[in-house]
């Protein structure tokens, strides 16, 4: 098993609030991968939250080729944050060049473009920089979004933090989620490490979906050129929830009811049994077979946990007024936010959705017989 780790704050934290929770639970994962997802940004990066920001790891090679295409395009930068270790990494870890993080000026040319033809170029611009350095290692992006930073290696997520330099002072967010990974069914590569990343829409996992391969190829044929690239069976789940906003318009209620259906039996004394019974046929393809624990982010910066039917896989919810945690244990979850009060403490079941939105006031509950399917 992996363990999980995601944090909401009304103030900026470091990543080693998160960092630190996954150290507690280190018995729970092997110290082969760490993975960072951080957005609502302070520090230096908040100025930028409406610029484009690229973040992965570049050879000397590689960010000349960056340079050339991101030239060719038109995006200039106007703030680069790079580290750059001068140490030995750590046993096991690869020595990188740089770790980028550099924000872009949209190009003049971008001018009256909608919002969507625009969420379409940087998801784009993110595959083909990806293609381009596949071939010899020489760039490895995670993600080109405002207002996003993701980081990746190798290693124990502490020993990482420590080379990496993450308690820096610029480095800030006020949603954080962390996965330190249990390497078993894929080789260590960076792509294959959580949490994963679309257009707005991040998901992390602990589990395991051996429905992989119906899902992804129901979700590469639908076109779109963001479902692709899959090296983890788990980054449909972000996939799919992308999918349940923006091709079906559909909120996160939705999202667990398609992952999750009620059984045909179920259903008949559910209120919204029609609606519900036509969503389950036509995305039947996208239903999940765990065990899984799911902590995801929507654009509109709601943090949220669900499990599949099964419900094998450990997951709490809590903390207090102005932050609150979702953790794979409840060590975690007292490492982050000691003050925290019980009463907002929940674990959710097999049925249950629990979130924290950006108001960060409180813990709320979804349970799929209650009615409450909208539009996000």
């Amino acid at each position: 098993m992996c363990r999980l780790f995601a944090v909401t704050s009304e103030e900026p934290l470091s990543p080693m609030v998160a960092i630190k929770a996954l150290d507690v639970m280190k018995e729970g994962h092997d110290g082969s991968g760490v993975g960072l997802f951080m957005t609502d940004l302070g520090g230096d990066l908040e100025p930028f939250k409406n610029s484009p920001i690229l973040s992965g790891i570049f050879s000397q090679e590689g960010i000349k080729k960056l340079d050339r295409y991101m030239m060719e395009i038109g995006l200039l930068t106007k703030y680069k944050f790079s580290i750059r270790p001068t140490v030995e990494p750590p046993t096991g870890t690869p020595k990188r060049d740089v770790y980028l993080i550099r924000v872009y000026e949209y190009p003049y040319e971008w001018d009256g473009l909608s919002q969507a033809e625009i969420d379409f170029r940087l998801m784009k611009i993110r595959l083909d920089l990806r293609a381009m350095g596949a071939e010899d290692q020489s760039m490895m992006v995670f993600s080109f979004w405002p207002d996003v930073i993701m980081i990746k290696e190798v290693g124990d997520p502490m020993q990482i933090a420590d080379y990496l330099g993450l308690d820096r002072i610029n480095l800030q967010a006020r949603i954080i989620m962390a996965q330190g990974r249990q390497n078993t069914n894929y080789a260590i590569t960076l792509y294959a490490c959580h949490p994963f990343f679309l257009q707005g829409v991040a998901s992390m996992t602990n589990g395991e979906n051996t429905a992989f391969g119906p899902i992804r190829e129901y979700l590469s044929s639908r076109g779109f050129p963001g479902y692709s690239g899959y090296e983890s069976d788990s980054e449909v789940f972000a996939h799919i929830l992308h999918y349940t906003k923006t091709k079906l318009g559909l909120g996160l209620e939705a999202y667990k009811h398609i992952i999750t259906p009620l059984t045909d039996q179920e259903l008949v004394s559910h209120p919204d049994r029609e609606f519900l019974r036509r969503l389950k046929h036509s995305c039947r393809f996208l239903t999940i077979d765990g065990p899984n624990c799911v902590i995801g982010c929507l654009p509109d910066k709601t943090v949220f946990m669900t499990q599949d039917s099964k419900k094998l896989r450990p997951g709490v919810v809590g903390g207090r007024p102005g932050m609150f945690a979702f953790s794979s244990e409840m060590c975690g979850l007292e490492e982050a936010i000691p003050d925290q009060q019980r009463s907002f403490e929940f674990q959710p079941m097999k049925y249950d959705v629990a979130f924290v939105d950006a108001r960060r006031t409180e813990v709320q509950r979804w349970n799929q017989w209650d009615t409450c399917i909208r539009q996000h």
